[in-house]
């Protein structure tokens, strides 16, 4: 008889052990609706928190591509006693200019390989004599007009 009980009381907690464990566990249905729950608000904030960094490393971009062609401008100079007119504009740094007045001492290979567009495909503006000095190197921003805020903002060499 004790055996018998003995029996029974193992196969009982048996029983209430798998009842346990099913008990713990979620369903399909339950993974399945916390999955879509999931995917909705990534859908709606991951755009917002993506699209600020790449609007900054525009920017960025931007600010640094300036730099470059301001150095680039600074020994043209040096080499020339003369920044490129207007007319010449920044192709002067890639290529000797052949118009008024002819850089004597223009390195050779240039100053620059090519002359780079900014983070939003469009040329950088060249200004000789500039408004905020005496040369001014600025792109429009994502706009591509004068003025604007944000990523709109202009960039330029006088920032």
């Amino acid at each position: 008889m004790q055996m018998w009980m003995k029996r029974r009381y193992e196969l009982q907690t048996a029983q209430g052990s798998q009842q346990t464990r099913r008990q713990r566990g979620f369903t399909l249905i339950e993974i399945m609706v916390v999955i879509a729950i999931l995917g909705i608000l990534a859908s709606l904030i991951v755009p917002k928190i993506m699209s600020r960094p790449d609007e900054e490393a525009r920017r960025d971009a931007a600010k640094a591509d300036i730099g470059s062609i301001m150095q680039s401008l600074n020994l043209y100079r040096l080499d020339n006693s003369r920044y490129p007119t207007q007319e010449q504009g920044l192709r002067a740094l890639v290529k000797k200019p052949t118009t008024e007045p002819v850089p004597n001492n223009w390195k050779g290979g240039g100053y620059m390989d090519r002359v780079p567009v900014d983070a939003w495909g469009k040329e950088y503006q060249y200004l000789n004599p500039g408004v905020h000095s005496e040369m001014d190197v600025f792109s429009y921003g994502a706009d591509g007009k004068a003025g604007g805020e944000g990523n709109d903002a202009d960039i330029g060499s006088w920032q």
